[in-house]
């Protein structure tokens, strides 16, 4: 095997946690897949992969090589396909991060698609709250619900959503309705850690009226937070599409729904260096026809 066998072989063997499937999907036996991945580890004096007698691991080290070793080996093989004059179809694997139930009600939906009309496409989508961090984490590309910094990351902006506040008629019966943001105040919040800065919740126009979130309940998951609020915990607050069908159905219902701030933009966030990736681009294309031609 050569150098770029080598780097092909140890990004198939972290992708799949395992050099059985992996040389089964490169057609190599196990055998030579381990002494290419030994090769690398000794061509670059350090270990890539911690491997037990059960489970293959990256090392710290194998982690950050990893997102710039798969980078390689696309940039490598796209070139060839463009010398070749042939079309640079998604292949091998993409990876991908999204917000809980925004990733699955929204997201998924369209790598679904991708994945049927692109047959030598795989995809590795994970479901995370937490803000991801592209290079550092090997993923190609994520959903952000928030406003942007200035960065070096592209943006696809796909769609905004909306915080909202939420109670159960129950609750809303039992407490009565506020009229007034301060009037929260005297009221069991529900609040989900992820979702605020300072504890502070932010209505109006230009998010300019405030107030310090007291929660009764504060939990790290939105589904939790939102079934507090249906069992008549308290007022919650989320995002729109969160709580769609409990509001059509009448489980939940909107509280203080004139006051809310402005809109959160959605969007793909992808390095630049990613932008000619024929996968990158599928998910963008397939992303920017699935939200009605959404804008960089």
């Amino acid at each position: 095997m050569d150098r770029l066998d080598h780097l092909r072989t140890f990004a198939a063997v972290a992708d799949q946690a395992s050099f059985a499937e992996a040389a089964r999907r490169l057609g190599v036996s196990p055998t030579a897949a381990s002494r290419a991945v030994a090769a690398l580890e000794a061509e670059l004096g350090v270990a890539l992969l911690r491997r037990t007698t059960r489970t293959v691991a990256l090392t710290p080290e194998g982690a950050a090589y990893l997102d710039r070793c798969r980078r390689a080996v696309e940039e490598l093989d796209d070139a060839a396909r463009n010398l070749r004059g042939e079309t640079a179809e998604p292949r091998g694997v993409l990876m991908v991060t999204a917000p809980v139930v925004f990733g699955r009600l929204h997201i998924l939906p369209v790598i679904t698609g991708m994945l049927r009309r692109h047959p030598a496409l795989e995809v590795r989508l994970t479901l995370t709250d937490r803000v991801v961090r592209l290079a550092e984490e090997g993923i190609d590309v994520a959903v952000r619900i928030a406003e942007l910094p200035d960065s070096a990351l592209h943006a696809l902006r796909l769609t905004e959503v909306q915080r909202v506040l939420v109670a159960s008629p129950a609750y809303l019966e039992a407490h009565g309705e506020p009229d007034r943001v301060a009037a929260l105040r005297d009221h069991a919040l529900v609040a989900f850690d992820n979702f605020t800065r300072n504890g502070e919740w932010r209505f109006g126009p230009a998010g300019q009226v405030a107030i310090r979130c007291e929660a009764r309940l504060l939990t790290n998951s939105v589904e939790a937070t939102i079934d507090a609020a249906v069992d008549g915990l308290g007022i919650a607050r989320v995002l729109n599409y969160q709580v769609a069908a409990h509001l059509a159905d009448g489980r939940l219902r909107r509280v203080l729904a004139g006051h809310e701030p402005p809109p959160v933009p959605v969007s793909l966030v992808f390095q630049a260096n990613r932008q000619r990736s024929p996968n990158v681009r599928a998910l963008v294309e397939a992303a920017r026809h699935a939200f009605g031609g959404a804008k960089p």
